[in-house]
């Protein structure tokens, strides 16, 4: 077993700059990386404390999917350092990002960090992504190796949280805030009930919907009384109910999927996953309907986008590395089923 220590792992969040907009608002996005990375690059140097003799001796950067001026900041610093440290460079898919962090970054990251091989007995794996910007069911045969069977055909999950949350007046992202409502409301044991669709949860595909329990929502906000949309017994109930809409159907449409192609382990990866009623729900689900496949899903804070992700999903695709780094380049739309 290989073991890797992790010397820096810093995250710039733009949360606060983008509440304002309740979601991300690309040429502030494209500012901030642009801002913020080279001071980023020379803060992690500084902290990884490198002895003499040590020297960074591959770059590894997101190339899609995502929002493609915020990818060609991060792709154009990643070519500069490539080429001034004389060093490779590995152009990484941001969703297979998501998929390996399941397997190597837990709870509590310690130091050393191993990285066991990929076995034949871990396969066919279903790996379940959703975030703000995709929600994805991937059959993956092995490393590499990826076969979408459904996704989202309007809105992603993430992204009908924060809409529902900017709704009923939540600070943003929406997907916490609706989570930090729907514990208020159970510690003090809310009333009242509201029942929204499970968006094609009993169609026998792979896909997602979610503008259309959206939609339900701000029927059902329009519908009620100014005095009564602003109460929180009913911001709280909207909440639970929304929560749980979304979940049912990222349970049902993940657990059909993991008997119907036979799996040995079932992946969790993706900003929704940090979602605590979500990943003891799948651990239930898991745990008594398939008792033998493996279930994997990352600690919550590597839940999010993270550079550690990245990296170590460029380690396990090292035999890649290019030099070429003028032939790089990003695509917005990239899809997991493409070869990089």
């Amino acid at each position: 077993m290989i073991k890797i220590k992790v010397l820096s792992n810093l995250i710039s969040s733009q949360t606060k700059i983008h509440k304002k907009y309740g979601g991300v608002y690309p040429a502030l996005a494209r500012r901030e990386h642009q801002k913020n990375l080279p001071l980023l690059f020379e803060k992690a140097k500084k902290e990884a404390k490198l002895k003499k003799g040590e020297r960074i001796n591959l770059v590894a950067v997101t190339i899609g999917p995502g929002l493609s001026p915020c990818l060609w900041v991060g792709t154009n610093f990643a070519k500069e350092t490539s080429q001034k440290l004389n060093i490779p460079i590995i152009p990484i898919n941001h969703i297979e990002g998501h998929i390996i962090a399941s397997w190597f970054l837990p709870q509590k990251l310690r130091l050393s960090l191993p990285l066991p091989k990929f076995k034949a007995k871990m396969f066919p794996a279903i790996c379940l992504v959703v975030s703000g910007g995709h929600t994805q069911l991937v059959l993956m045969k092995k490393l590499g190796q990826y076969k979408i069977l459904g996704e989202t055909r309007d809105d992603a999950a993430g992204e009908c949280f924060d809409k529902i949350g900017r709704m009923l007046g939540l600070d943003y992202p929406g997907g916490p805030a609706i989570e930090a409502e729907v514990i208020k409301a159970k510690s003090k044991k809310t009333k009242l009930k509201i029942d929204f669709p499970r968006p094609m949860i009993h169609q026998k595909n792979y896909d997602f919907s979610f503008s259309g329990l959206k939609t339900a929502a701000l029927y059902n906000y329009k519908d009620q009384k100014p005095k009564v949309r602003k109460s929180k017994e009913y911001i709280q109930a909207v909440c639970i109910e929304i929560q749980q809409a979304i979940i049912d159907v990222l349970l049902n449409k993940t657990i059909r999927a993991a008997k119907d192609y036979k799996v040995k382990t079932i992946v969790l990866g993706g900003g929704v996953t940090a979602n605590k009623e979500l990943r003891k729900q799948f651990k239930i689900k898991v745990k008594k309907e398939l008792p033998r496949v493996q279930y994997n899903i990352p600690g919550v804070k590597y839940c999010t986008d993270n550079a550690l992700m990245i990296a170590i999903t460029a380690y396990c695709h090292k035999n890649k590395a290019r030099k070429d780094w003028k032939k790089i380049e990003v695509d917005a739309n990239l899809s997991i089923e493409n070869e990089i």
